[in-house]
């Protein structure tokens, strides 16, 4: 074992570096004719046509695994299936993090799970605000690392692309960062709307830095939000210690089977299409949404959302509501008091929208 994963391993709360977690029925075996040692119905639903939904599910479904795993470009032991990248954050946070004691970093404006996460497993919160510097935000790398390590930080969450902001990180300073944190803290990188990006994803990269954790998921470009398919990715021995502190049948079967048909080859070439709409469209609505009279500011966005500050926001946004768009307000967030968070939809209904708010034109 090197030094880098011995590190990692003694960032898990000491009290958990022993725990073998819950071994459910199905995670001790599958083999056999005849299965009576999960107290499941020994009868289908008269609802469940199929008669599958009596059996509980693999905890980690390994078909699904391998083929993420070989989407991502990592080996299937790096890789744990969640509920959503949501689970994972709420995983991460209660492994490394002793309650009263442990911190987590976010760098706001940013997306609230991090915060929520930390906040019920009563870990103390620090925040370095991203910078808005040229137009765009930006994270100040050097200030998150200070702070990571004045305050101890078990856990540093950073978004690539942001949520709100959507800009990307460097990879080459996120693993220096995260070599700066080695043997202190995980660096975990958020990146579920990296498909949108021109940035390549960190998942290759951060194979040879122990400390670094990558949230993926189906949500976003591959239009699965409602199955809530997700991953962390990171060194086998984090995955390990998260996948004894996860709840016995994470993955829903039906979901499982919808991820699985999803990644064949023909389904991953319509959302590649799809992802080149959304891309088109982007810098298609940018540039009108910066020609509309209350708009003041629109910036560079590398996800499928576009973040834009108003004149009167809030007129805006009831513009948008009147004519039955709704987007996301983010006034109540540090920074963007004036401002709304308008996702990419297809071109008609990102006409509507310019439309609602006074650029009517763009429809032609």
């Amino acid at each position: 074992m090197n030094a880098a994963a011995d590190d990692v391993l003694a960032l898990l709360r000491d009290d958990l570096r022993d725990f073998a977690g819950y071994r459910s029925a199905r995670s001790e075996t599958a083999a056999g004719a005849v299965w009576l040692n999960a107290n499941e119905a020994a009868r289908a639903n008269a609802a469940d046509a199929d008669g599958s939904l009596r059996r509980y599910p693999p905890p980690q479904p390994e078909p699904l695994r391998a083929a993420l795993a070989g989407l991502y470009g990592c080996s299937p032991e790096r890789l744990l299936i969640g509920r959503g990248s949501d689970e994972a954050i709420d995983l991460l946070v209660r492994a490394f993090c002793r309650p009263g004691r442990d911190a987590v970093l976010v760098a706001p404006p940013v997306f609230g799970m991090y915060a929520v996460c930390a906040r019920l497993q009563d870990a103390r919160l620090h925040e370095v605000p991203l910078c808005e510097r040229d137009g765009n935000f930006e994270a100040d790398l050097d200030e998150i690392a200070c702070v990571a390590l004045e305050q101890a930080a078990k856990l540093v969450f950073l978004c690539s692309p942001g949520n709100p902001a959507g800009g990307v990180l460097s990879a080459a300073d996120v693993l220096a960062l995260a070599q700066g944190l080695s043997g202190h803290a995980l660096v975990v990188v958020d990146e579920a709307y990296i498909e949108f990006a021109d940035a390549p994803s960190l998942v290759a990269s951060a194979a040879s830095q122990a400390n670094v954790v990558v949230l993926r998921t189906l949500s976003k470009a591959h239009a699965l939000a409602a199955a809530r398919i997700g991953c962390a990715i990171a060194d086998a021995r984090v995955v390990e210690a998260l996948r004894r502190c996860q709840a016995p049948y994470p993955v829903p079967g039906p979901s499982a089977a919808q991820a699985l048909a999803a990644l064949t080859p023909p389904a991953l070439s319509a959302t590649g299409a799809a992802v080149a709409e959304v891309r088109s469209e982007r810098a298609r609505v940018a540039a009108a949404l910066a020609h509309c009279p209350d708009v003041r500011r629109v910036y560079p966005s590398q996800a499928n959302f576009l973040l834009a500050r108003f004149a009167d926001a809030a007129a805006a946004f009831e513009r948008l509501l009147a004519a039955g768009i709704v987007v996301r307000d983010m006034r109540a967030m540090p920074q963007l008091g004036d401002a709304l968070r308008i996702t990419i939809g297809t071109p008609a209904q990102n006409d509507a929208a310019l439309a609602a708010l006074g650029r009517v034109e763009a429809a032609a």
